[in-house]
């Protein structure tokens, strides 16, 4: 057992050296949750200290979503603090009521609030430097998530290393353990007997990446890929590596305008485009970029009658036009036992399966519901103002406006997906969003609707 800690602490502190993490006398802010991960990078870090004279510090965010769990986390953390003679600053904060005024998810909220006390945390102990407890597992689950969320290379390339604070630039986000997997940090910690919390919200299969975790990346492992870290991490790398490429390659490009830009390759037209849009502070999705690329001098609308125009020589201009109109078309629908139908562009096909329970299913274009809460009769139509949508997961519905806007839907092409509601007129499927929690599987589910779609 006390070469499995050598072995660890060797790892990290060779991390650690090899991607300048951490500067010798430096003072550091450890976050911690007082889940095994944070636990753990806590002990490390300490058992490194010594040699390197960093002055440590913990930071705690209570977020105050699990009632005695949240106040029996911040305590465990103290304990360890305390125990490890190292000061500890906590922080607490409302998610949900910050999630509510901001009308955005608790997962956004959470993140925000957390960050932010990271940063002030940092400023009151005169640090530069925060360190976070992602690991192996955590970038493996993010390629997935942001892989059917649609994500570029940049995205797919996963966290780095070190980082700026979203919250304070000045401020840099290190991250030691991402060579460790989880495995190895709850081996440590069984051999340490150190104490940590297990968070229920990890079970959750209504969160997308706990099914991820607990339901993809082993079905991947067990049929296709028993090493899938180490095949995951690599693409990662290269994919970063290529965007890093591309990255520069569109700036010395927007310098020279050489060569033409017909004659450049696709992925540094995309860059270009992203890059000048997000100057514009307009979506940089890759629906837009590829609207401007392929169809140059065609109006994307940015709202507040701002439209984005692209030209074909790679330029970007910002014009006024008129708004565009929404589109108030729709089709009426009894379902049955099966079917299919056309709107808007797109086909759509459908049966109802008596298969009780809420087993999670994926497939492209697909979804289900519970029939008998969807009704005999659903509408098809398109966005109009005032509808509000609950997207799967979240305690209550928002305006369908703010949910675009947190998922960065370029405007025109709000007005262009389809909905489906209820005869009743409650909104269960959005085209390009999560599905509703109105008429989502149940335990309790005794008929599926399957609905799928594509376009025509």
């Amino acid at each position: 057992m006390a070469s499995a800690k050598g072995e660890l602490l060797t790892k990290v502190g060779a991390s650690i050296a090899a991607h300048n993490l951490f500067a010798d006398g430096e003072r550091i802010v450890v976050a911690v949750s007082g889940g095994v991960d944070s636990m753990v990078l806590l002990a490390v870090l300490r058992a490194l200290a010594s040699a390197h004279k960093w002055k440590l510090t913990v930071a705690h965010f209570n977020h105050l979503l699990r009632g005695k769990e949240s106040d029996a986390d911040e305590k465990l953390v103290r304990r360890a603090a305390r125990k490890l003679k190292i000061p500890v600053v906590v922080g607490r904060g409302s998610v949900r009521a910050e999630a509510k005024r901001r009308k955005s998810s608790i997962e956004m909220a959470a993140r925000e609030l957390r960050h932010q006390f990271l940063a002030r945390t940092s400023a009151r102990v005169k640090s530069k430097t925060i360190a976070l407890a992602h690991h192996q597992d955590d970038q493996v689950e993010s390629f997935f998530l942001k892989l059917l969320r649609g994500a570029g290379g940049e995205g797919l390339a996963g966290m780095k290393w070190r980082n700026p604070s979203p919250a304070n630039a000045a401020v840099c986000l290190t991250r030691p353990l991402l060579d460790c997997a989880k495995a190895e940090l709850r081996e440590f910690a069984a051999s340490h007997k150190i104490a940590f919390a297990e968070d229920a919200t990890n079970g959750s299969l209504d969160i997308t990446r706990n099914r991820i975790r607990h339901k993809l990346l082993p079905y991947l492992r067990s049929e296709f890929q028993p090493a899938l870290n180490a095949t995951i991490l690599r693409a990662m790398d290269l994919l970063g590596a290529d965007s890093e490429a591309v990255r520069i390659a569109a700036i010395a490009w927007t310098k020279t305008r050489q060569p033409s830009w017909d004659s450049l390759p696709v992925a540094v037209q995309r860059r270009v485009l992203q890059d000048r849009l997000l100057e514009s502070r307009a979506p940089a999705d890759f629906d837009w970029v590829e609207r401007l690329r392929l169809h140059p001098d065609e109006p994307m609308d940015m709202g507040g009658g701002k439209f984005a125009v692209g030209g074909a020589d790679g330029s970007l201009r910002i014009e006024t036009r008129a708004a565009v109109e929404f589109l108030k078309d729709e089709k009426r629908v009894p379902l049955g036992i099966s079917g299919s139908t056309m709107f808007a562009g797109l086909t759509f096909a459908w049966e109802v399966a008596a298969a009780p329970g809420a087993a999670f299913s994926v497939a492209l274009n697909a979804e289900q519901f519970d029939a008998d809460r969807v009704g005999e009769t659903i509408i098809l139509r398109h966005w109009r103002p005032g509808d509000r949508f609950q997207p799967i997961g979240m305690g209550w519905a928002r305006k369908l406006q703010d949910v675009f806007t947190d998922m960065k839907t370029p405007k025109v092409e709000r007005r262009r997906r389809v909905l489906a509601t209820t005869s009743q007129g409650k909104i269960f499927w959005v085209q390009g969003l999560r599905v509703g929690e109105a008429c989502k599987l149940l335990h309790s589910t005794q008929r599926r609707l399957i609905w799928r779609w594509k376009e025509t």
